[in-house]
């Protein structure tokens, strides 16, 4: 049975390859009970998708073939400490552990550090730069509702 460090190596080897290809270095093996569900690359270069990372690419991948958004108990191994996105969207999936072979830290003196959006995401909304507010128009209604009556 494979160990965690043969996926790592696997997420590494994807990484370099897309180096190769013109991409950036950063790949993905998403593995549950010592399955392997979904191993990617980084496609920003071939998409212009600013998503295209390797860890939501993986996460798309093995839930479309297992046929369900959750991936409760999946493990994800990335060349690249996971950006916010990512790791939100390990959260929401229900991935319980994913290791990185390069730190923020390391990425920085490269432009691949995401510690710049952590830290903005770590701050209240309203001191963020992004602006994030409310905007519902009048009469607008009971939308949370009407899904929730459809799904019993």
């Amino acid at each position: 049975m494979p160990e965690p460090i043969d996926f790592m190596r696997e997420a590494l080897t994807l990484a370099r390859a897309n180096v190769a290809e013109g991409g950036r270095p950063f790949g993905a093996v998403l593995v549950r009970d010592g399955k392997v569900l979904a191993r990617t690359a980084n496609r920003i270069h071939a998409t212009n998708d600013p998503t295209a990372h390797a860890e939501l690419l993986a996460i798309r991948e093995a839930a479309q073939r297992s046929g369900s958004p959750r991936l409760d108990g999946a493990i994800v191994y990335a060349s690249g400490h996971p950006c916010p996105m990512c790791l939100a969207a390990m959260h929401l999936c229900g991935v319980t552990r994913a290791y990185y072979a390069y730190s923020n830290e390391e990425g920085e003196p490269f432009g691949l550090s995401t510690a710049a959006v952590y830290a903005q995401m770590a701050l209240p909304p309203g001191r963020q730069t992004l602006a994030v507010e409310p905007l519902r128009p009048d009469g607008e209604g009971g939308l949370y509702e009407a899904w929730k009556a459809m799904r019993g």
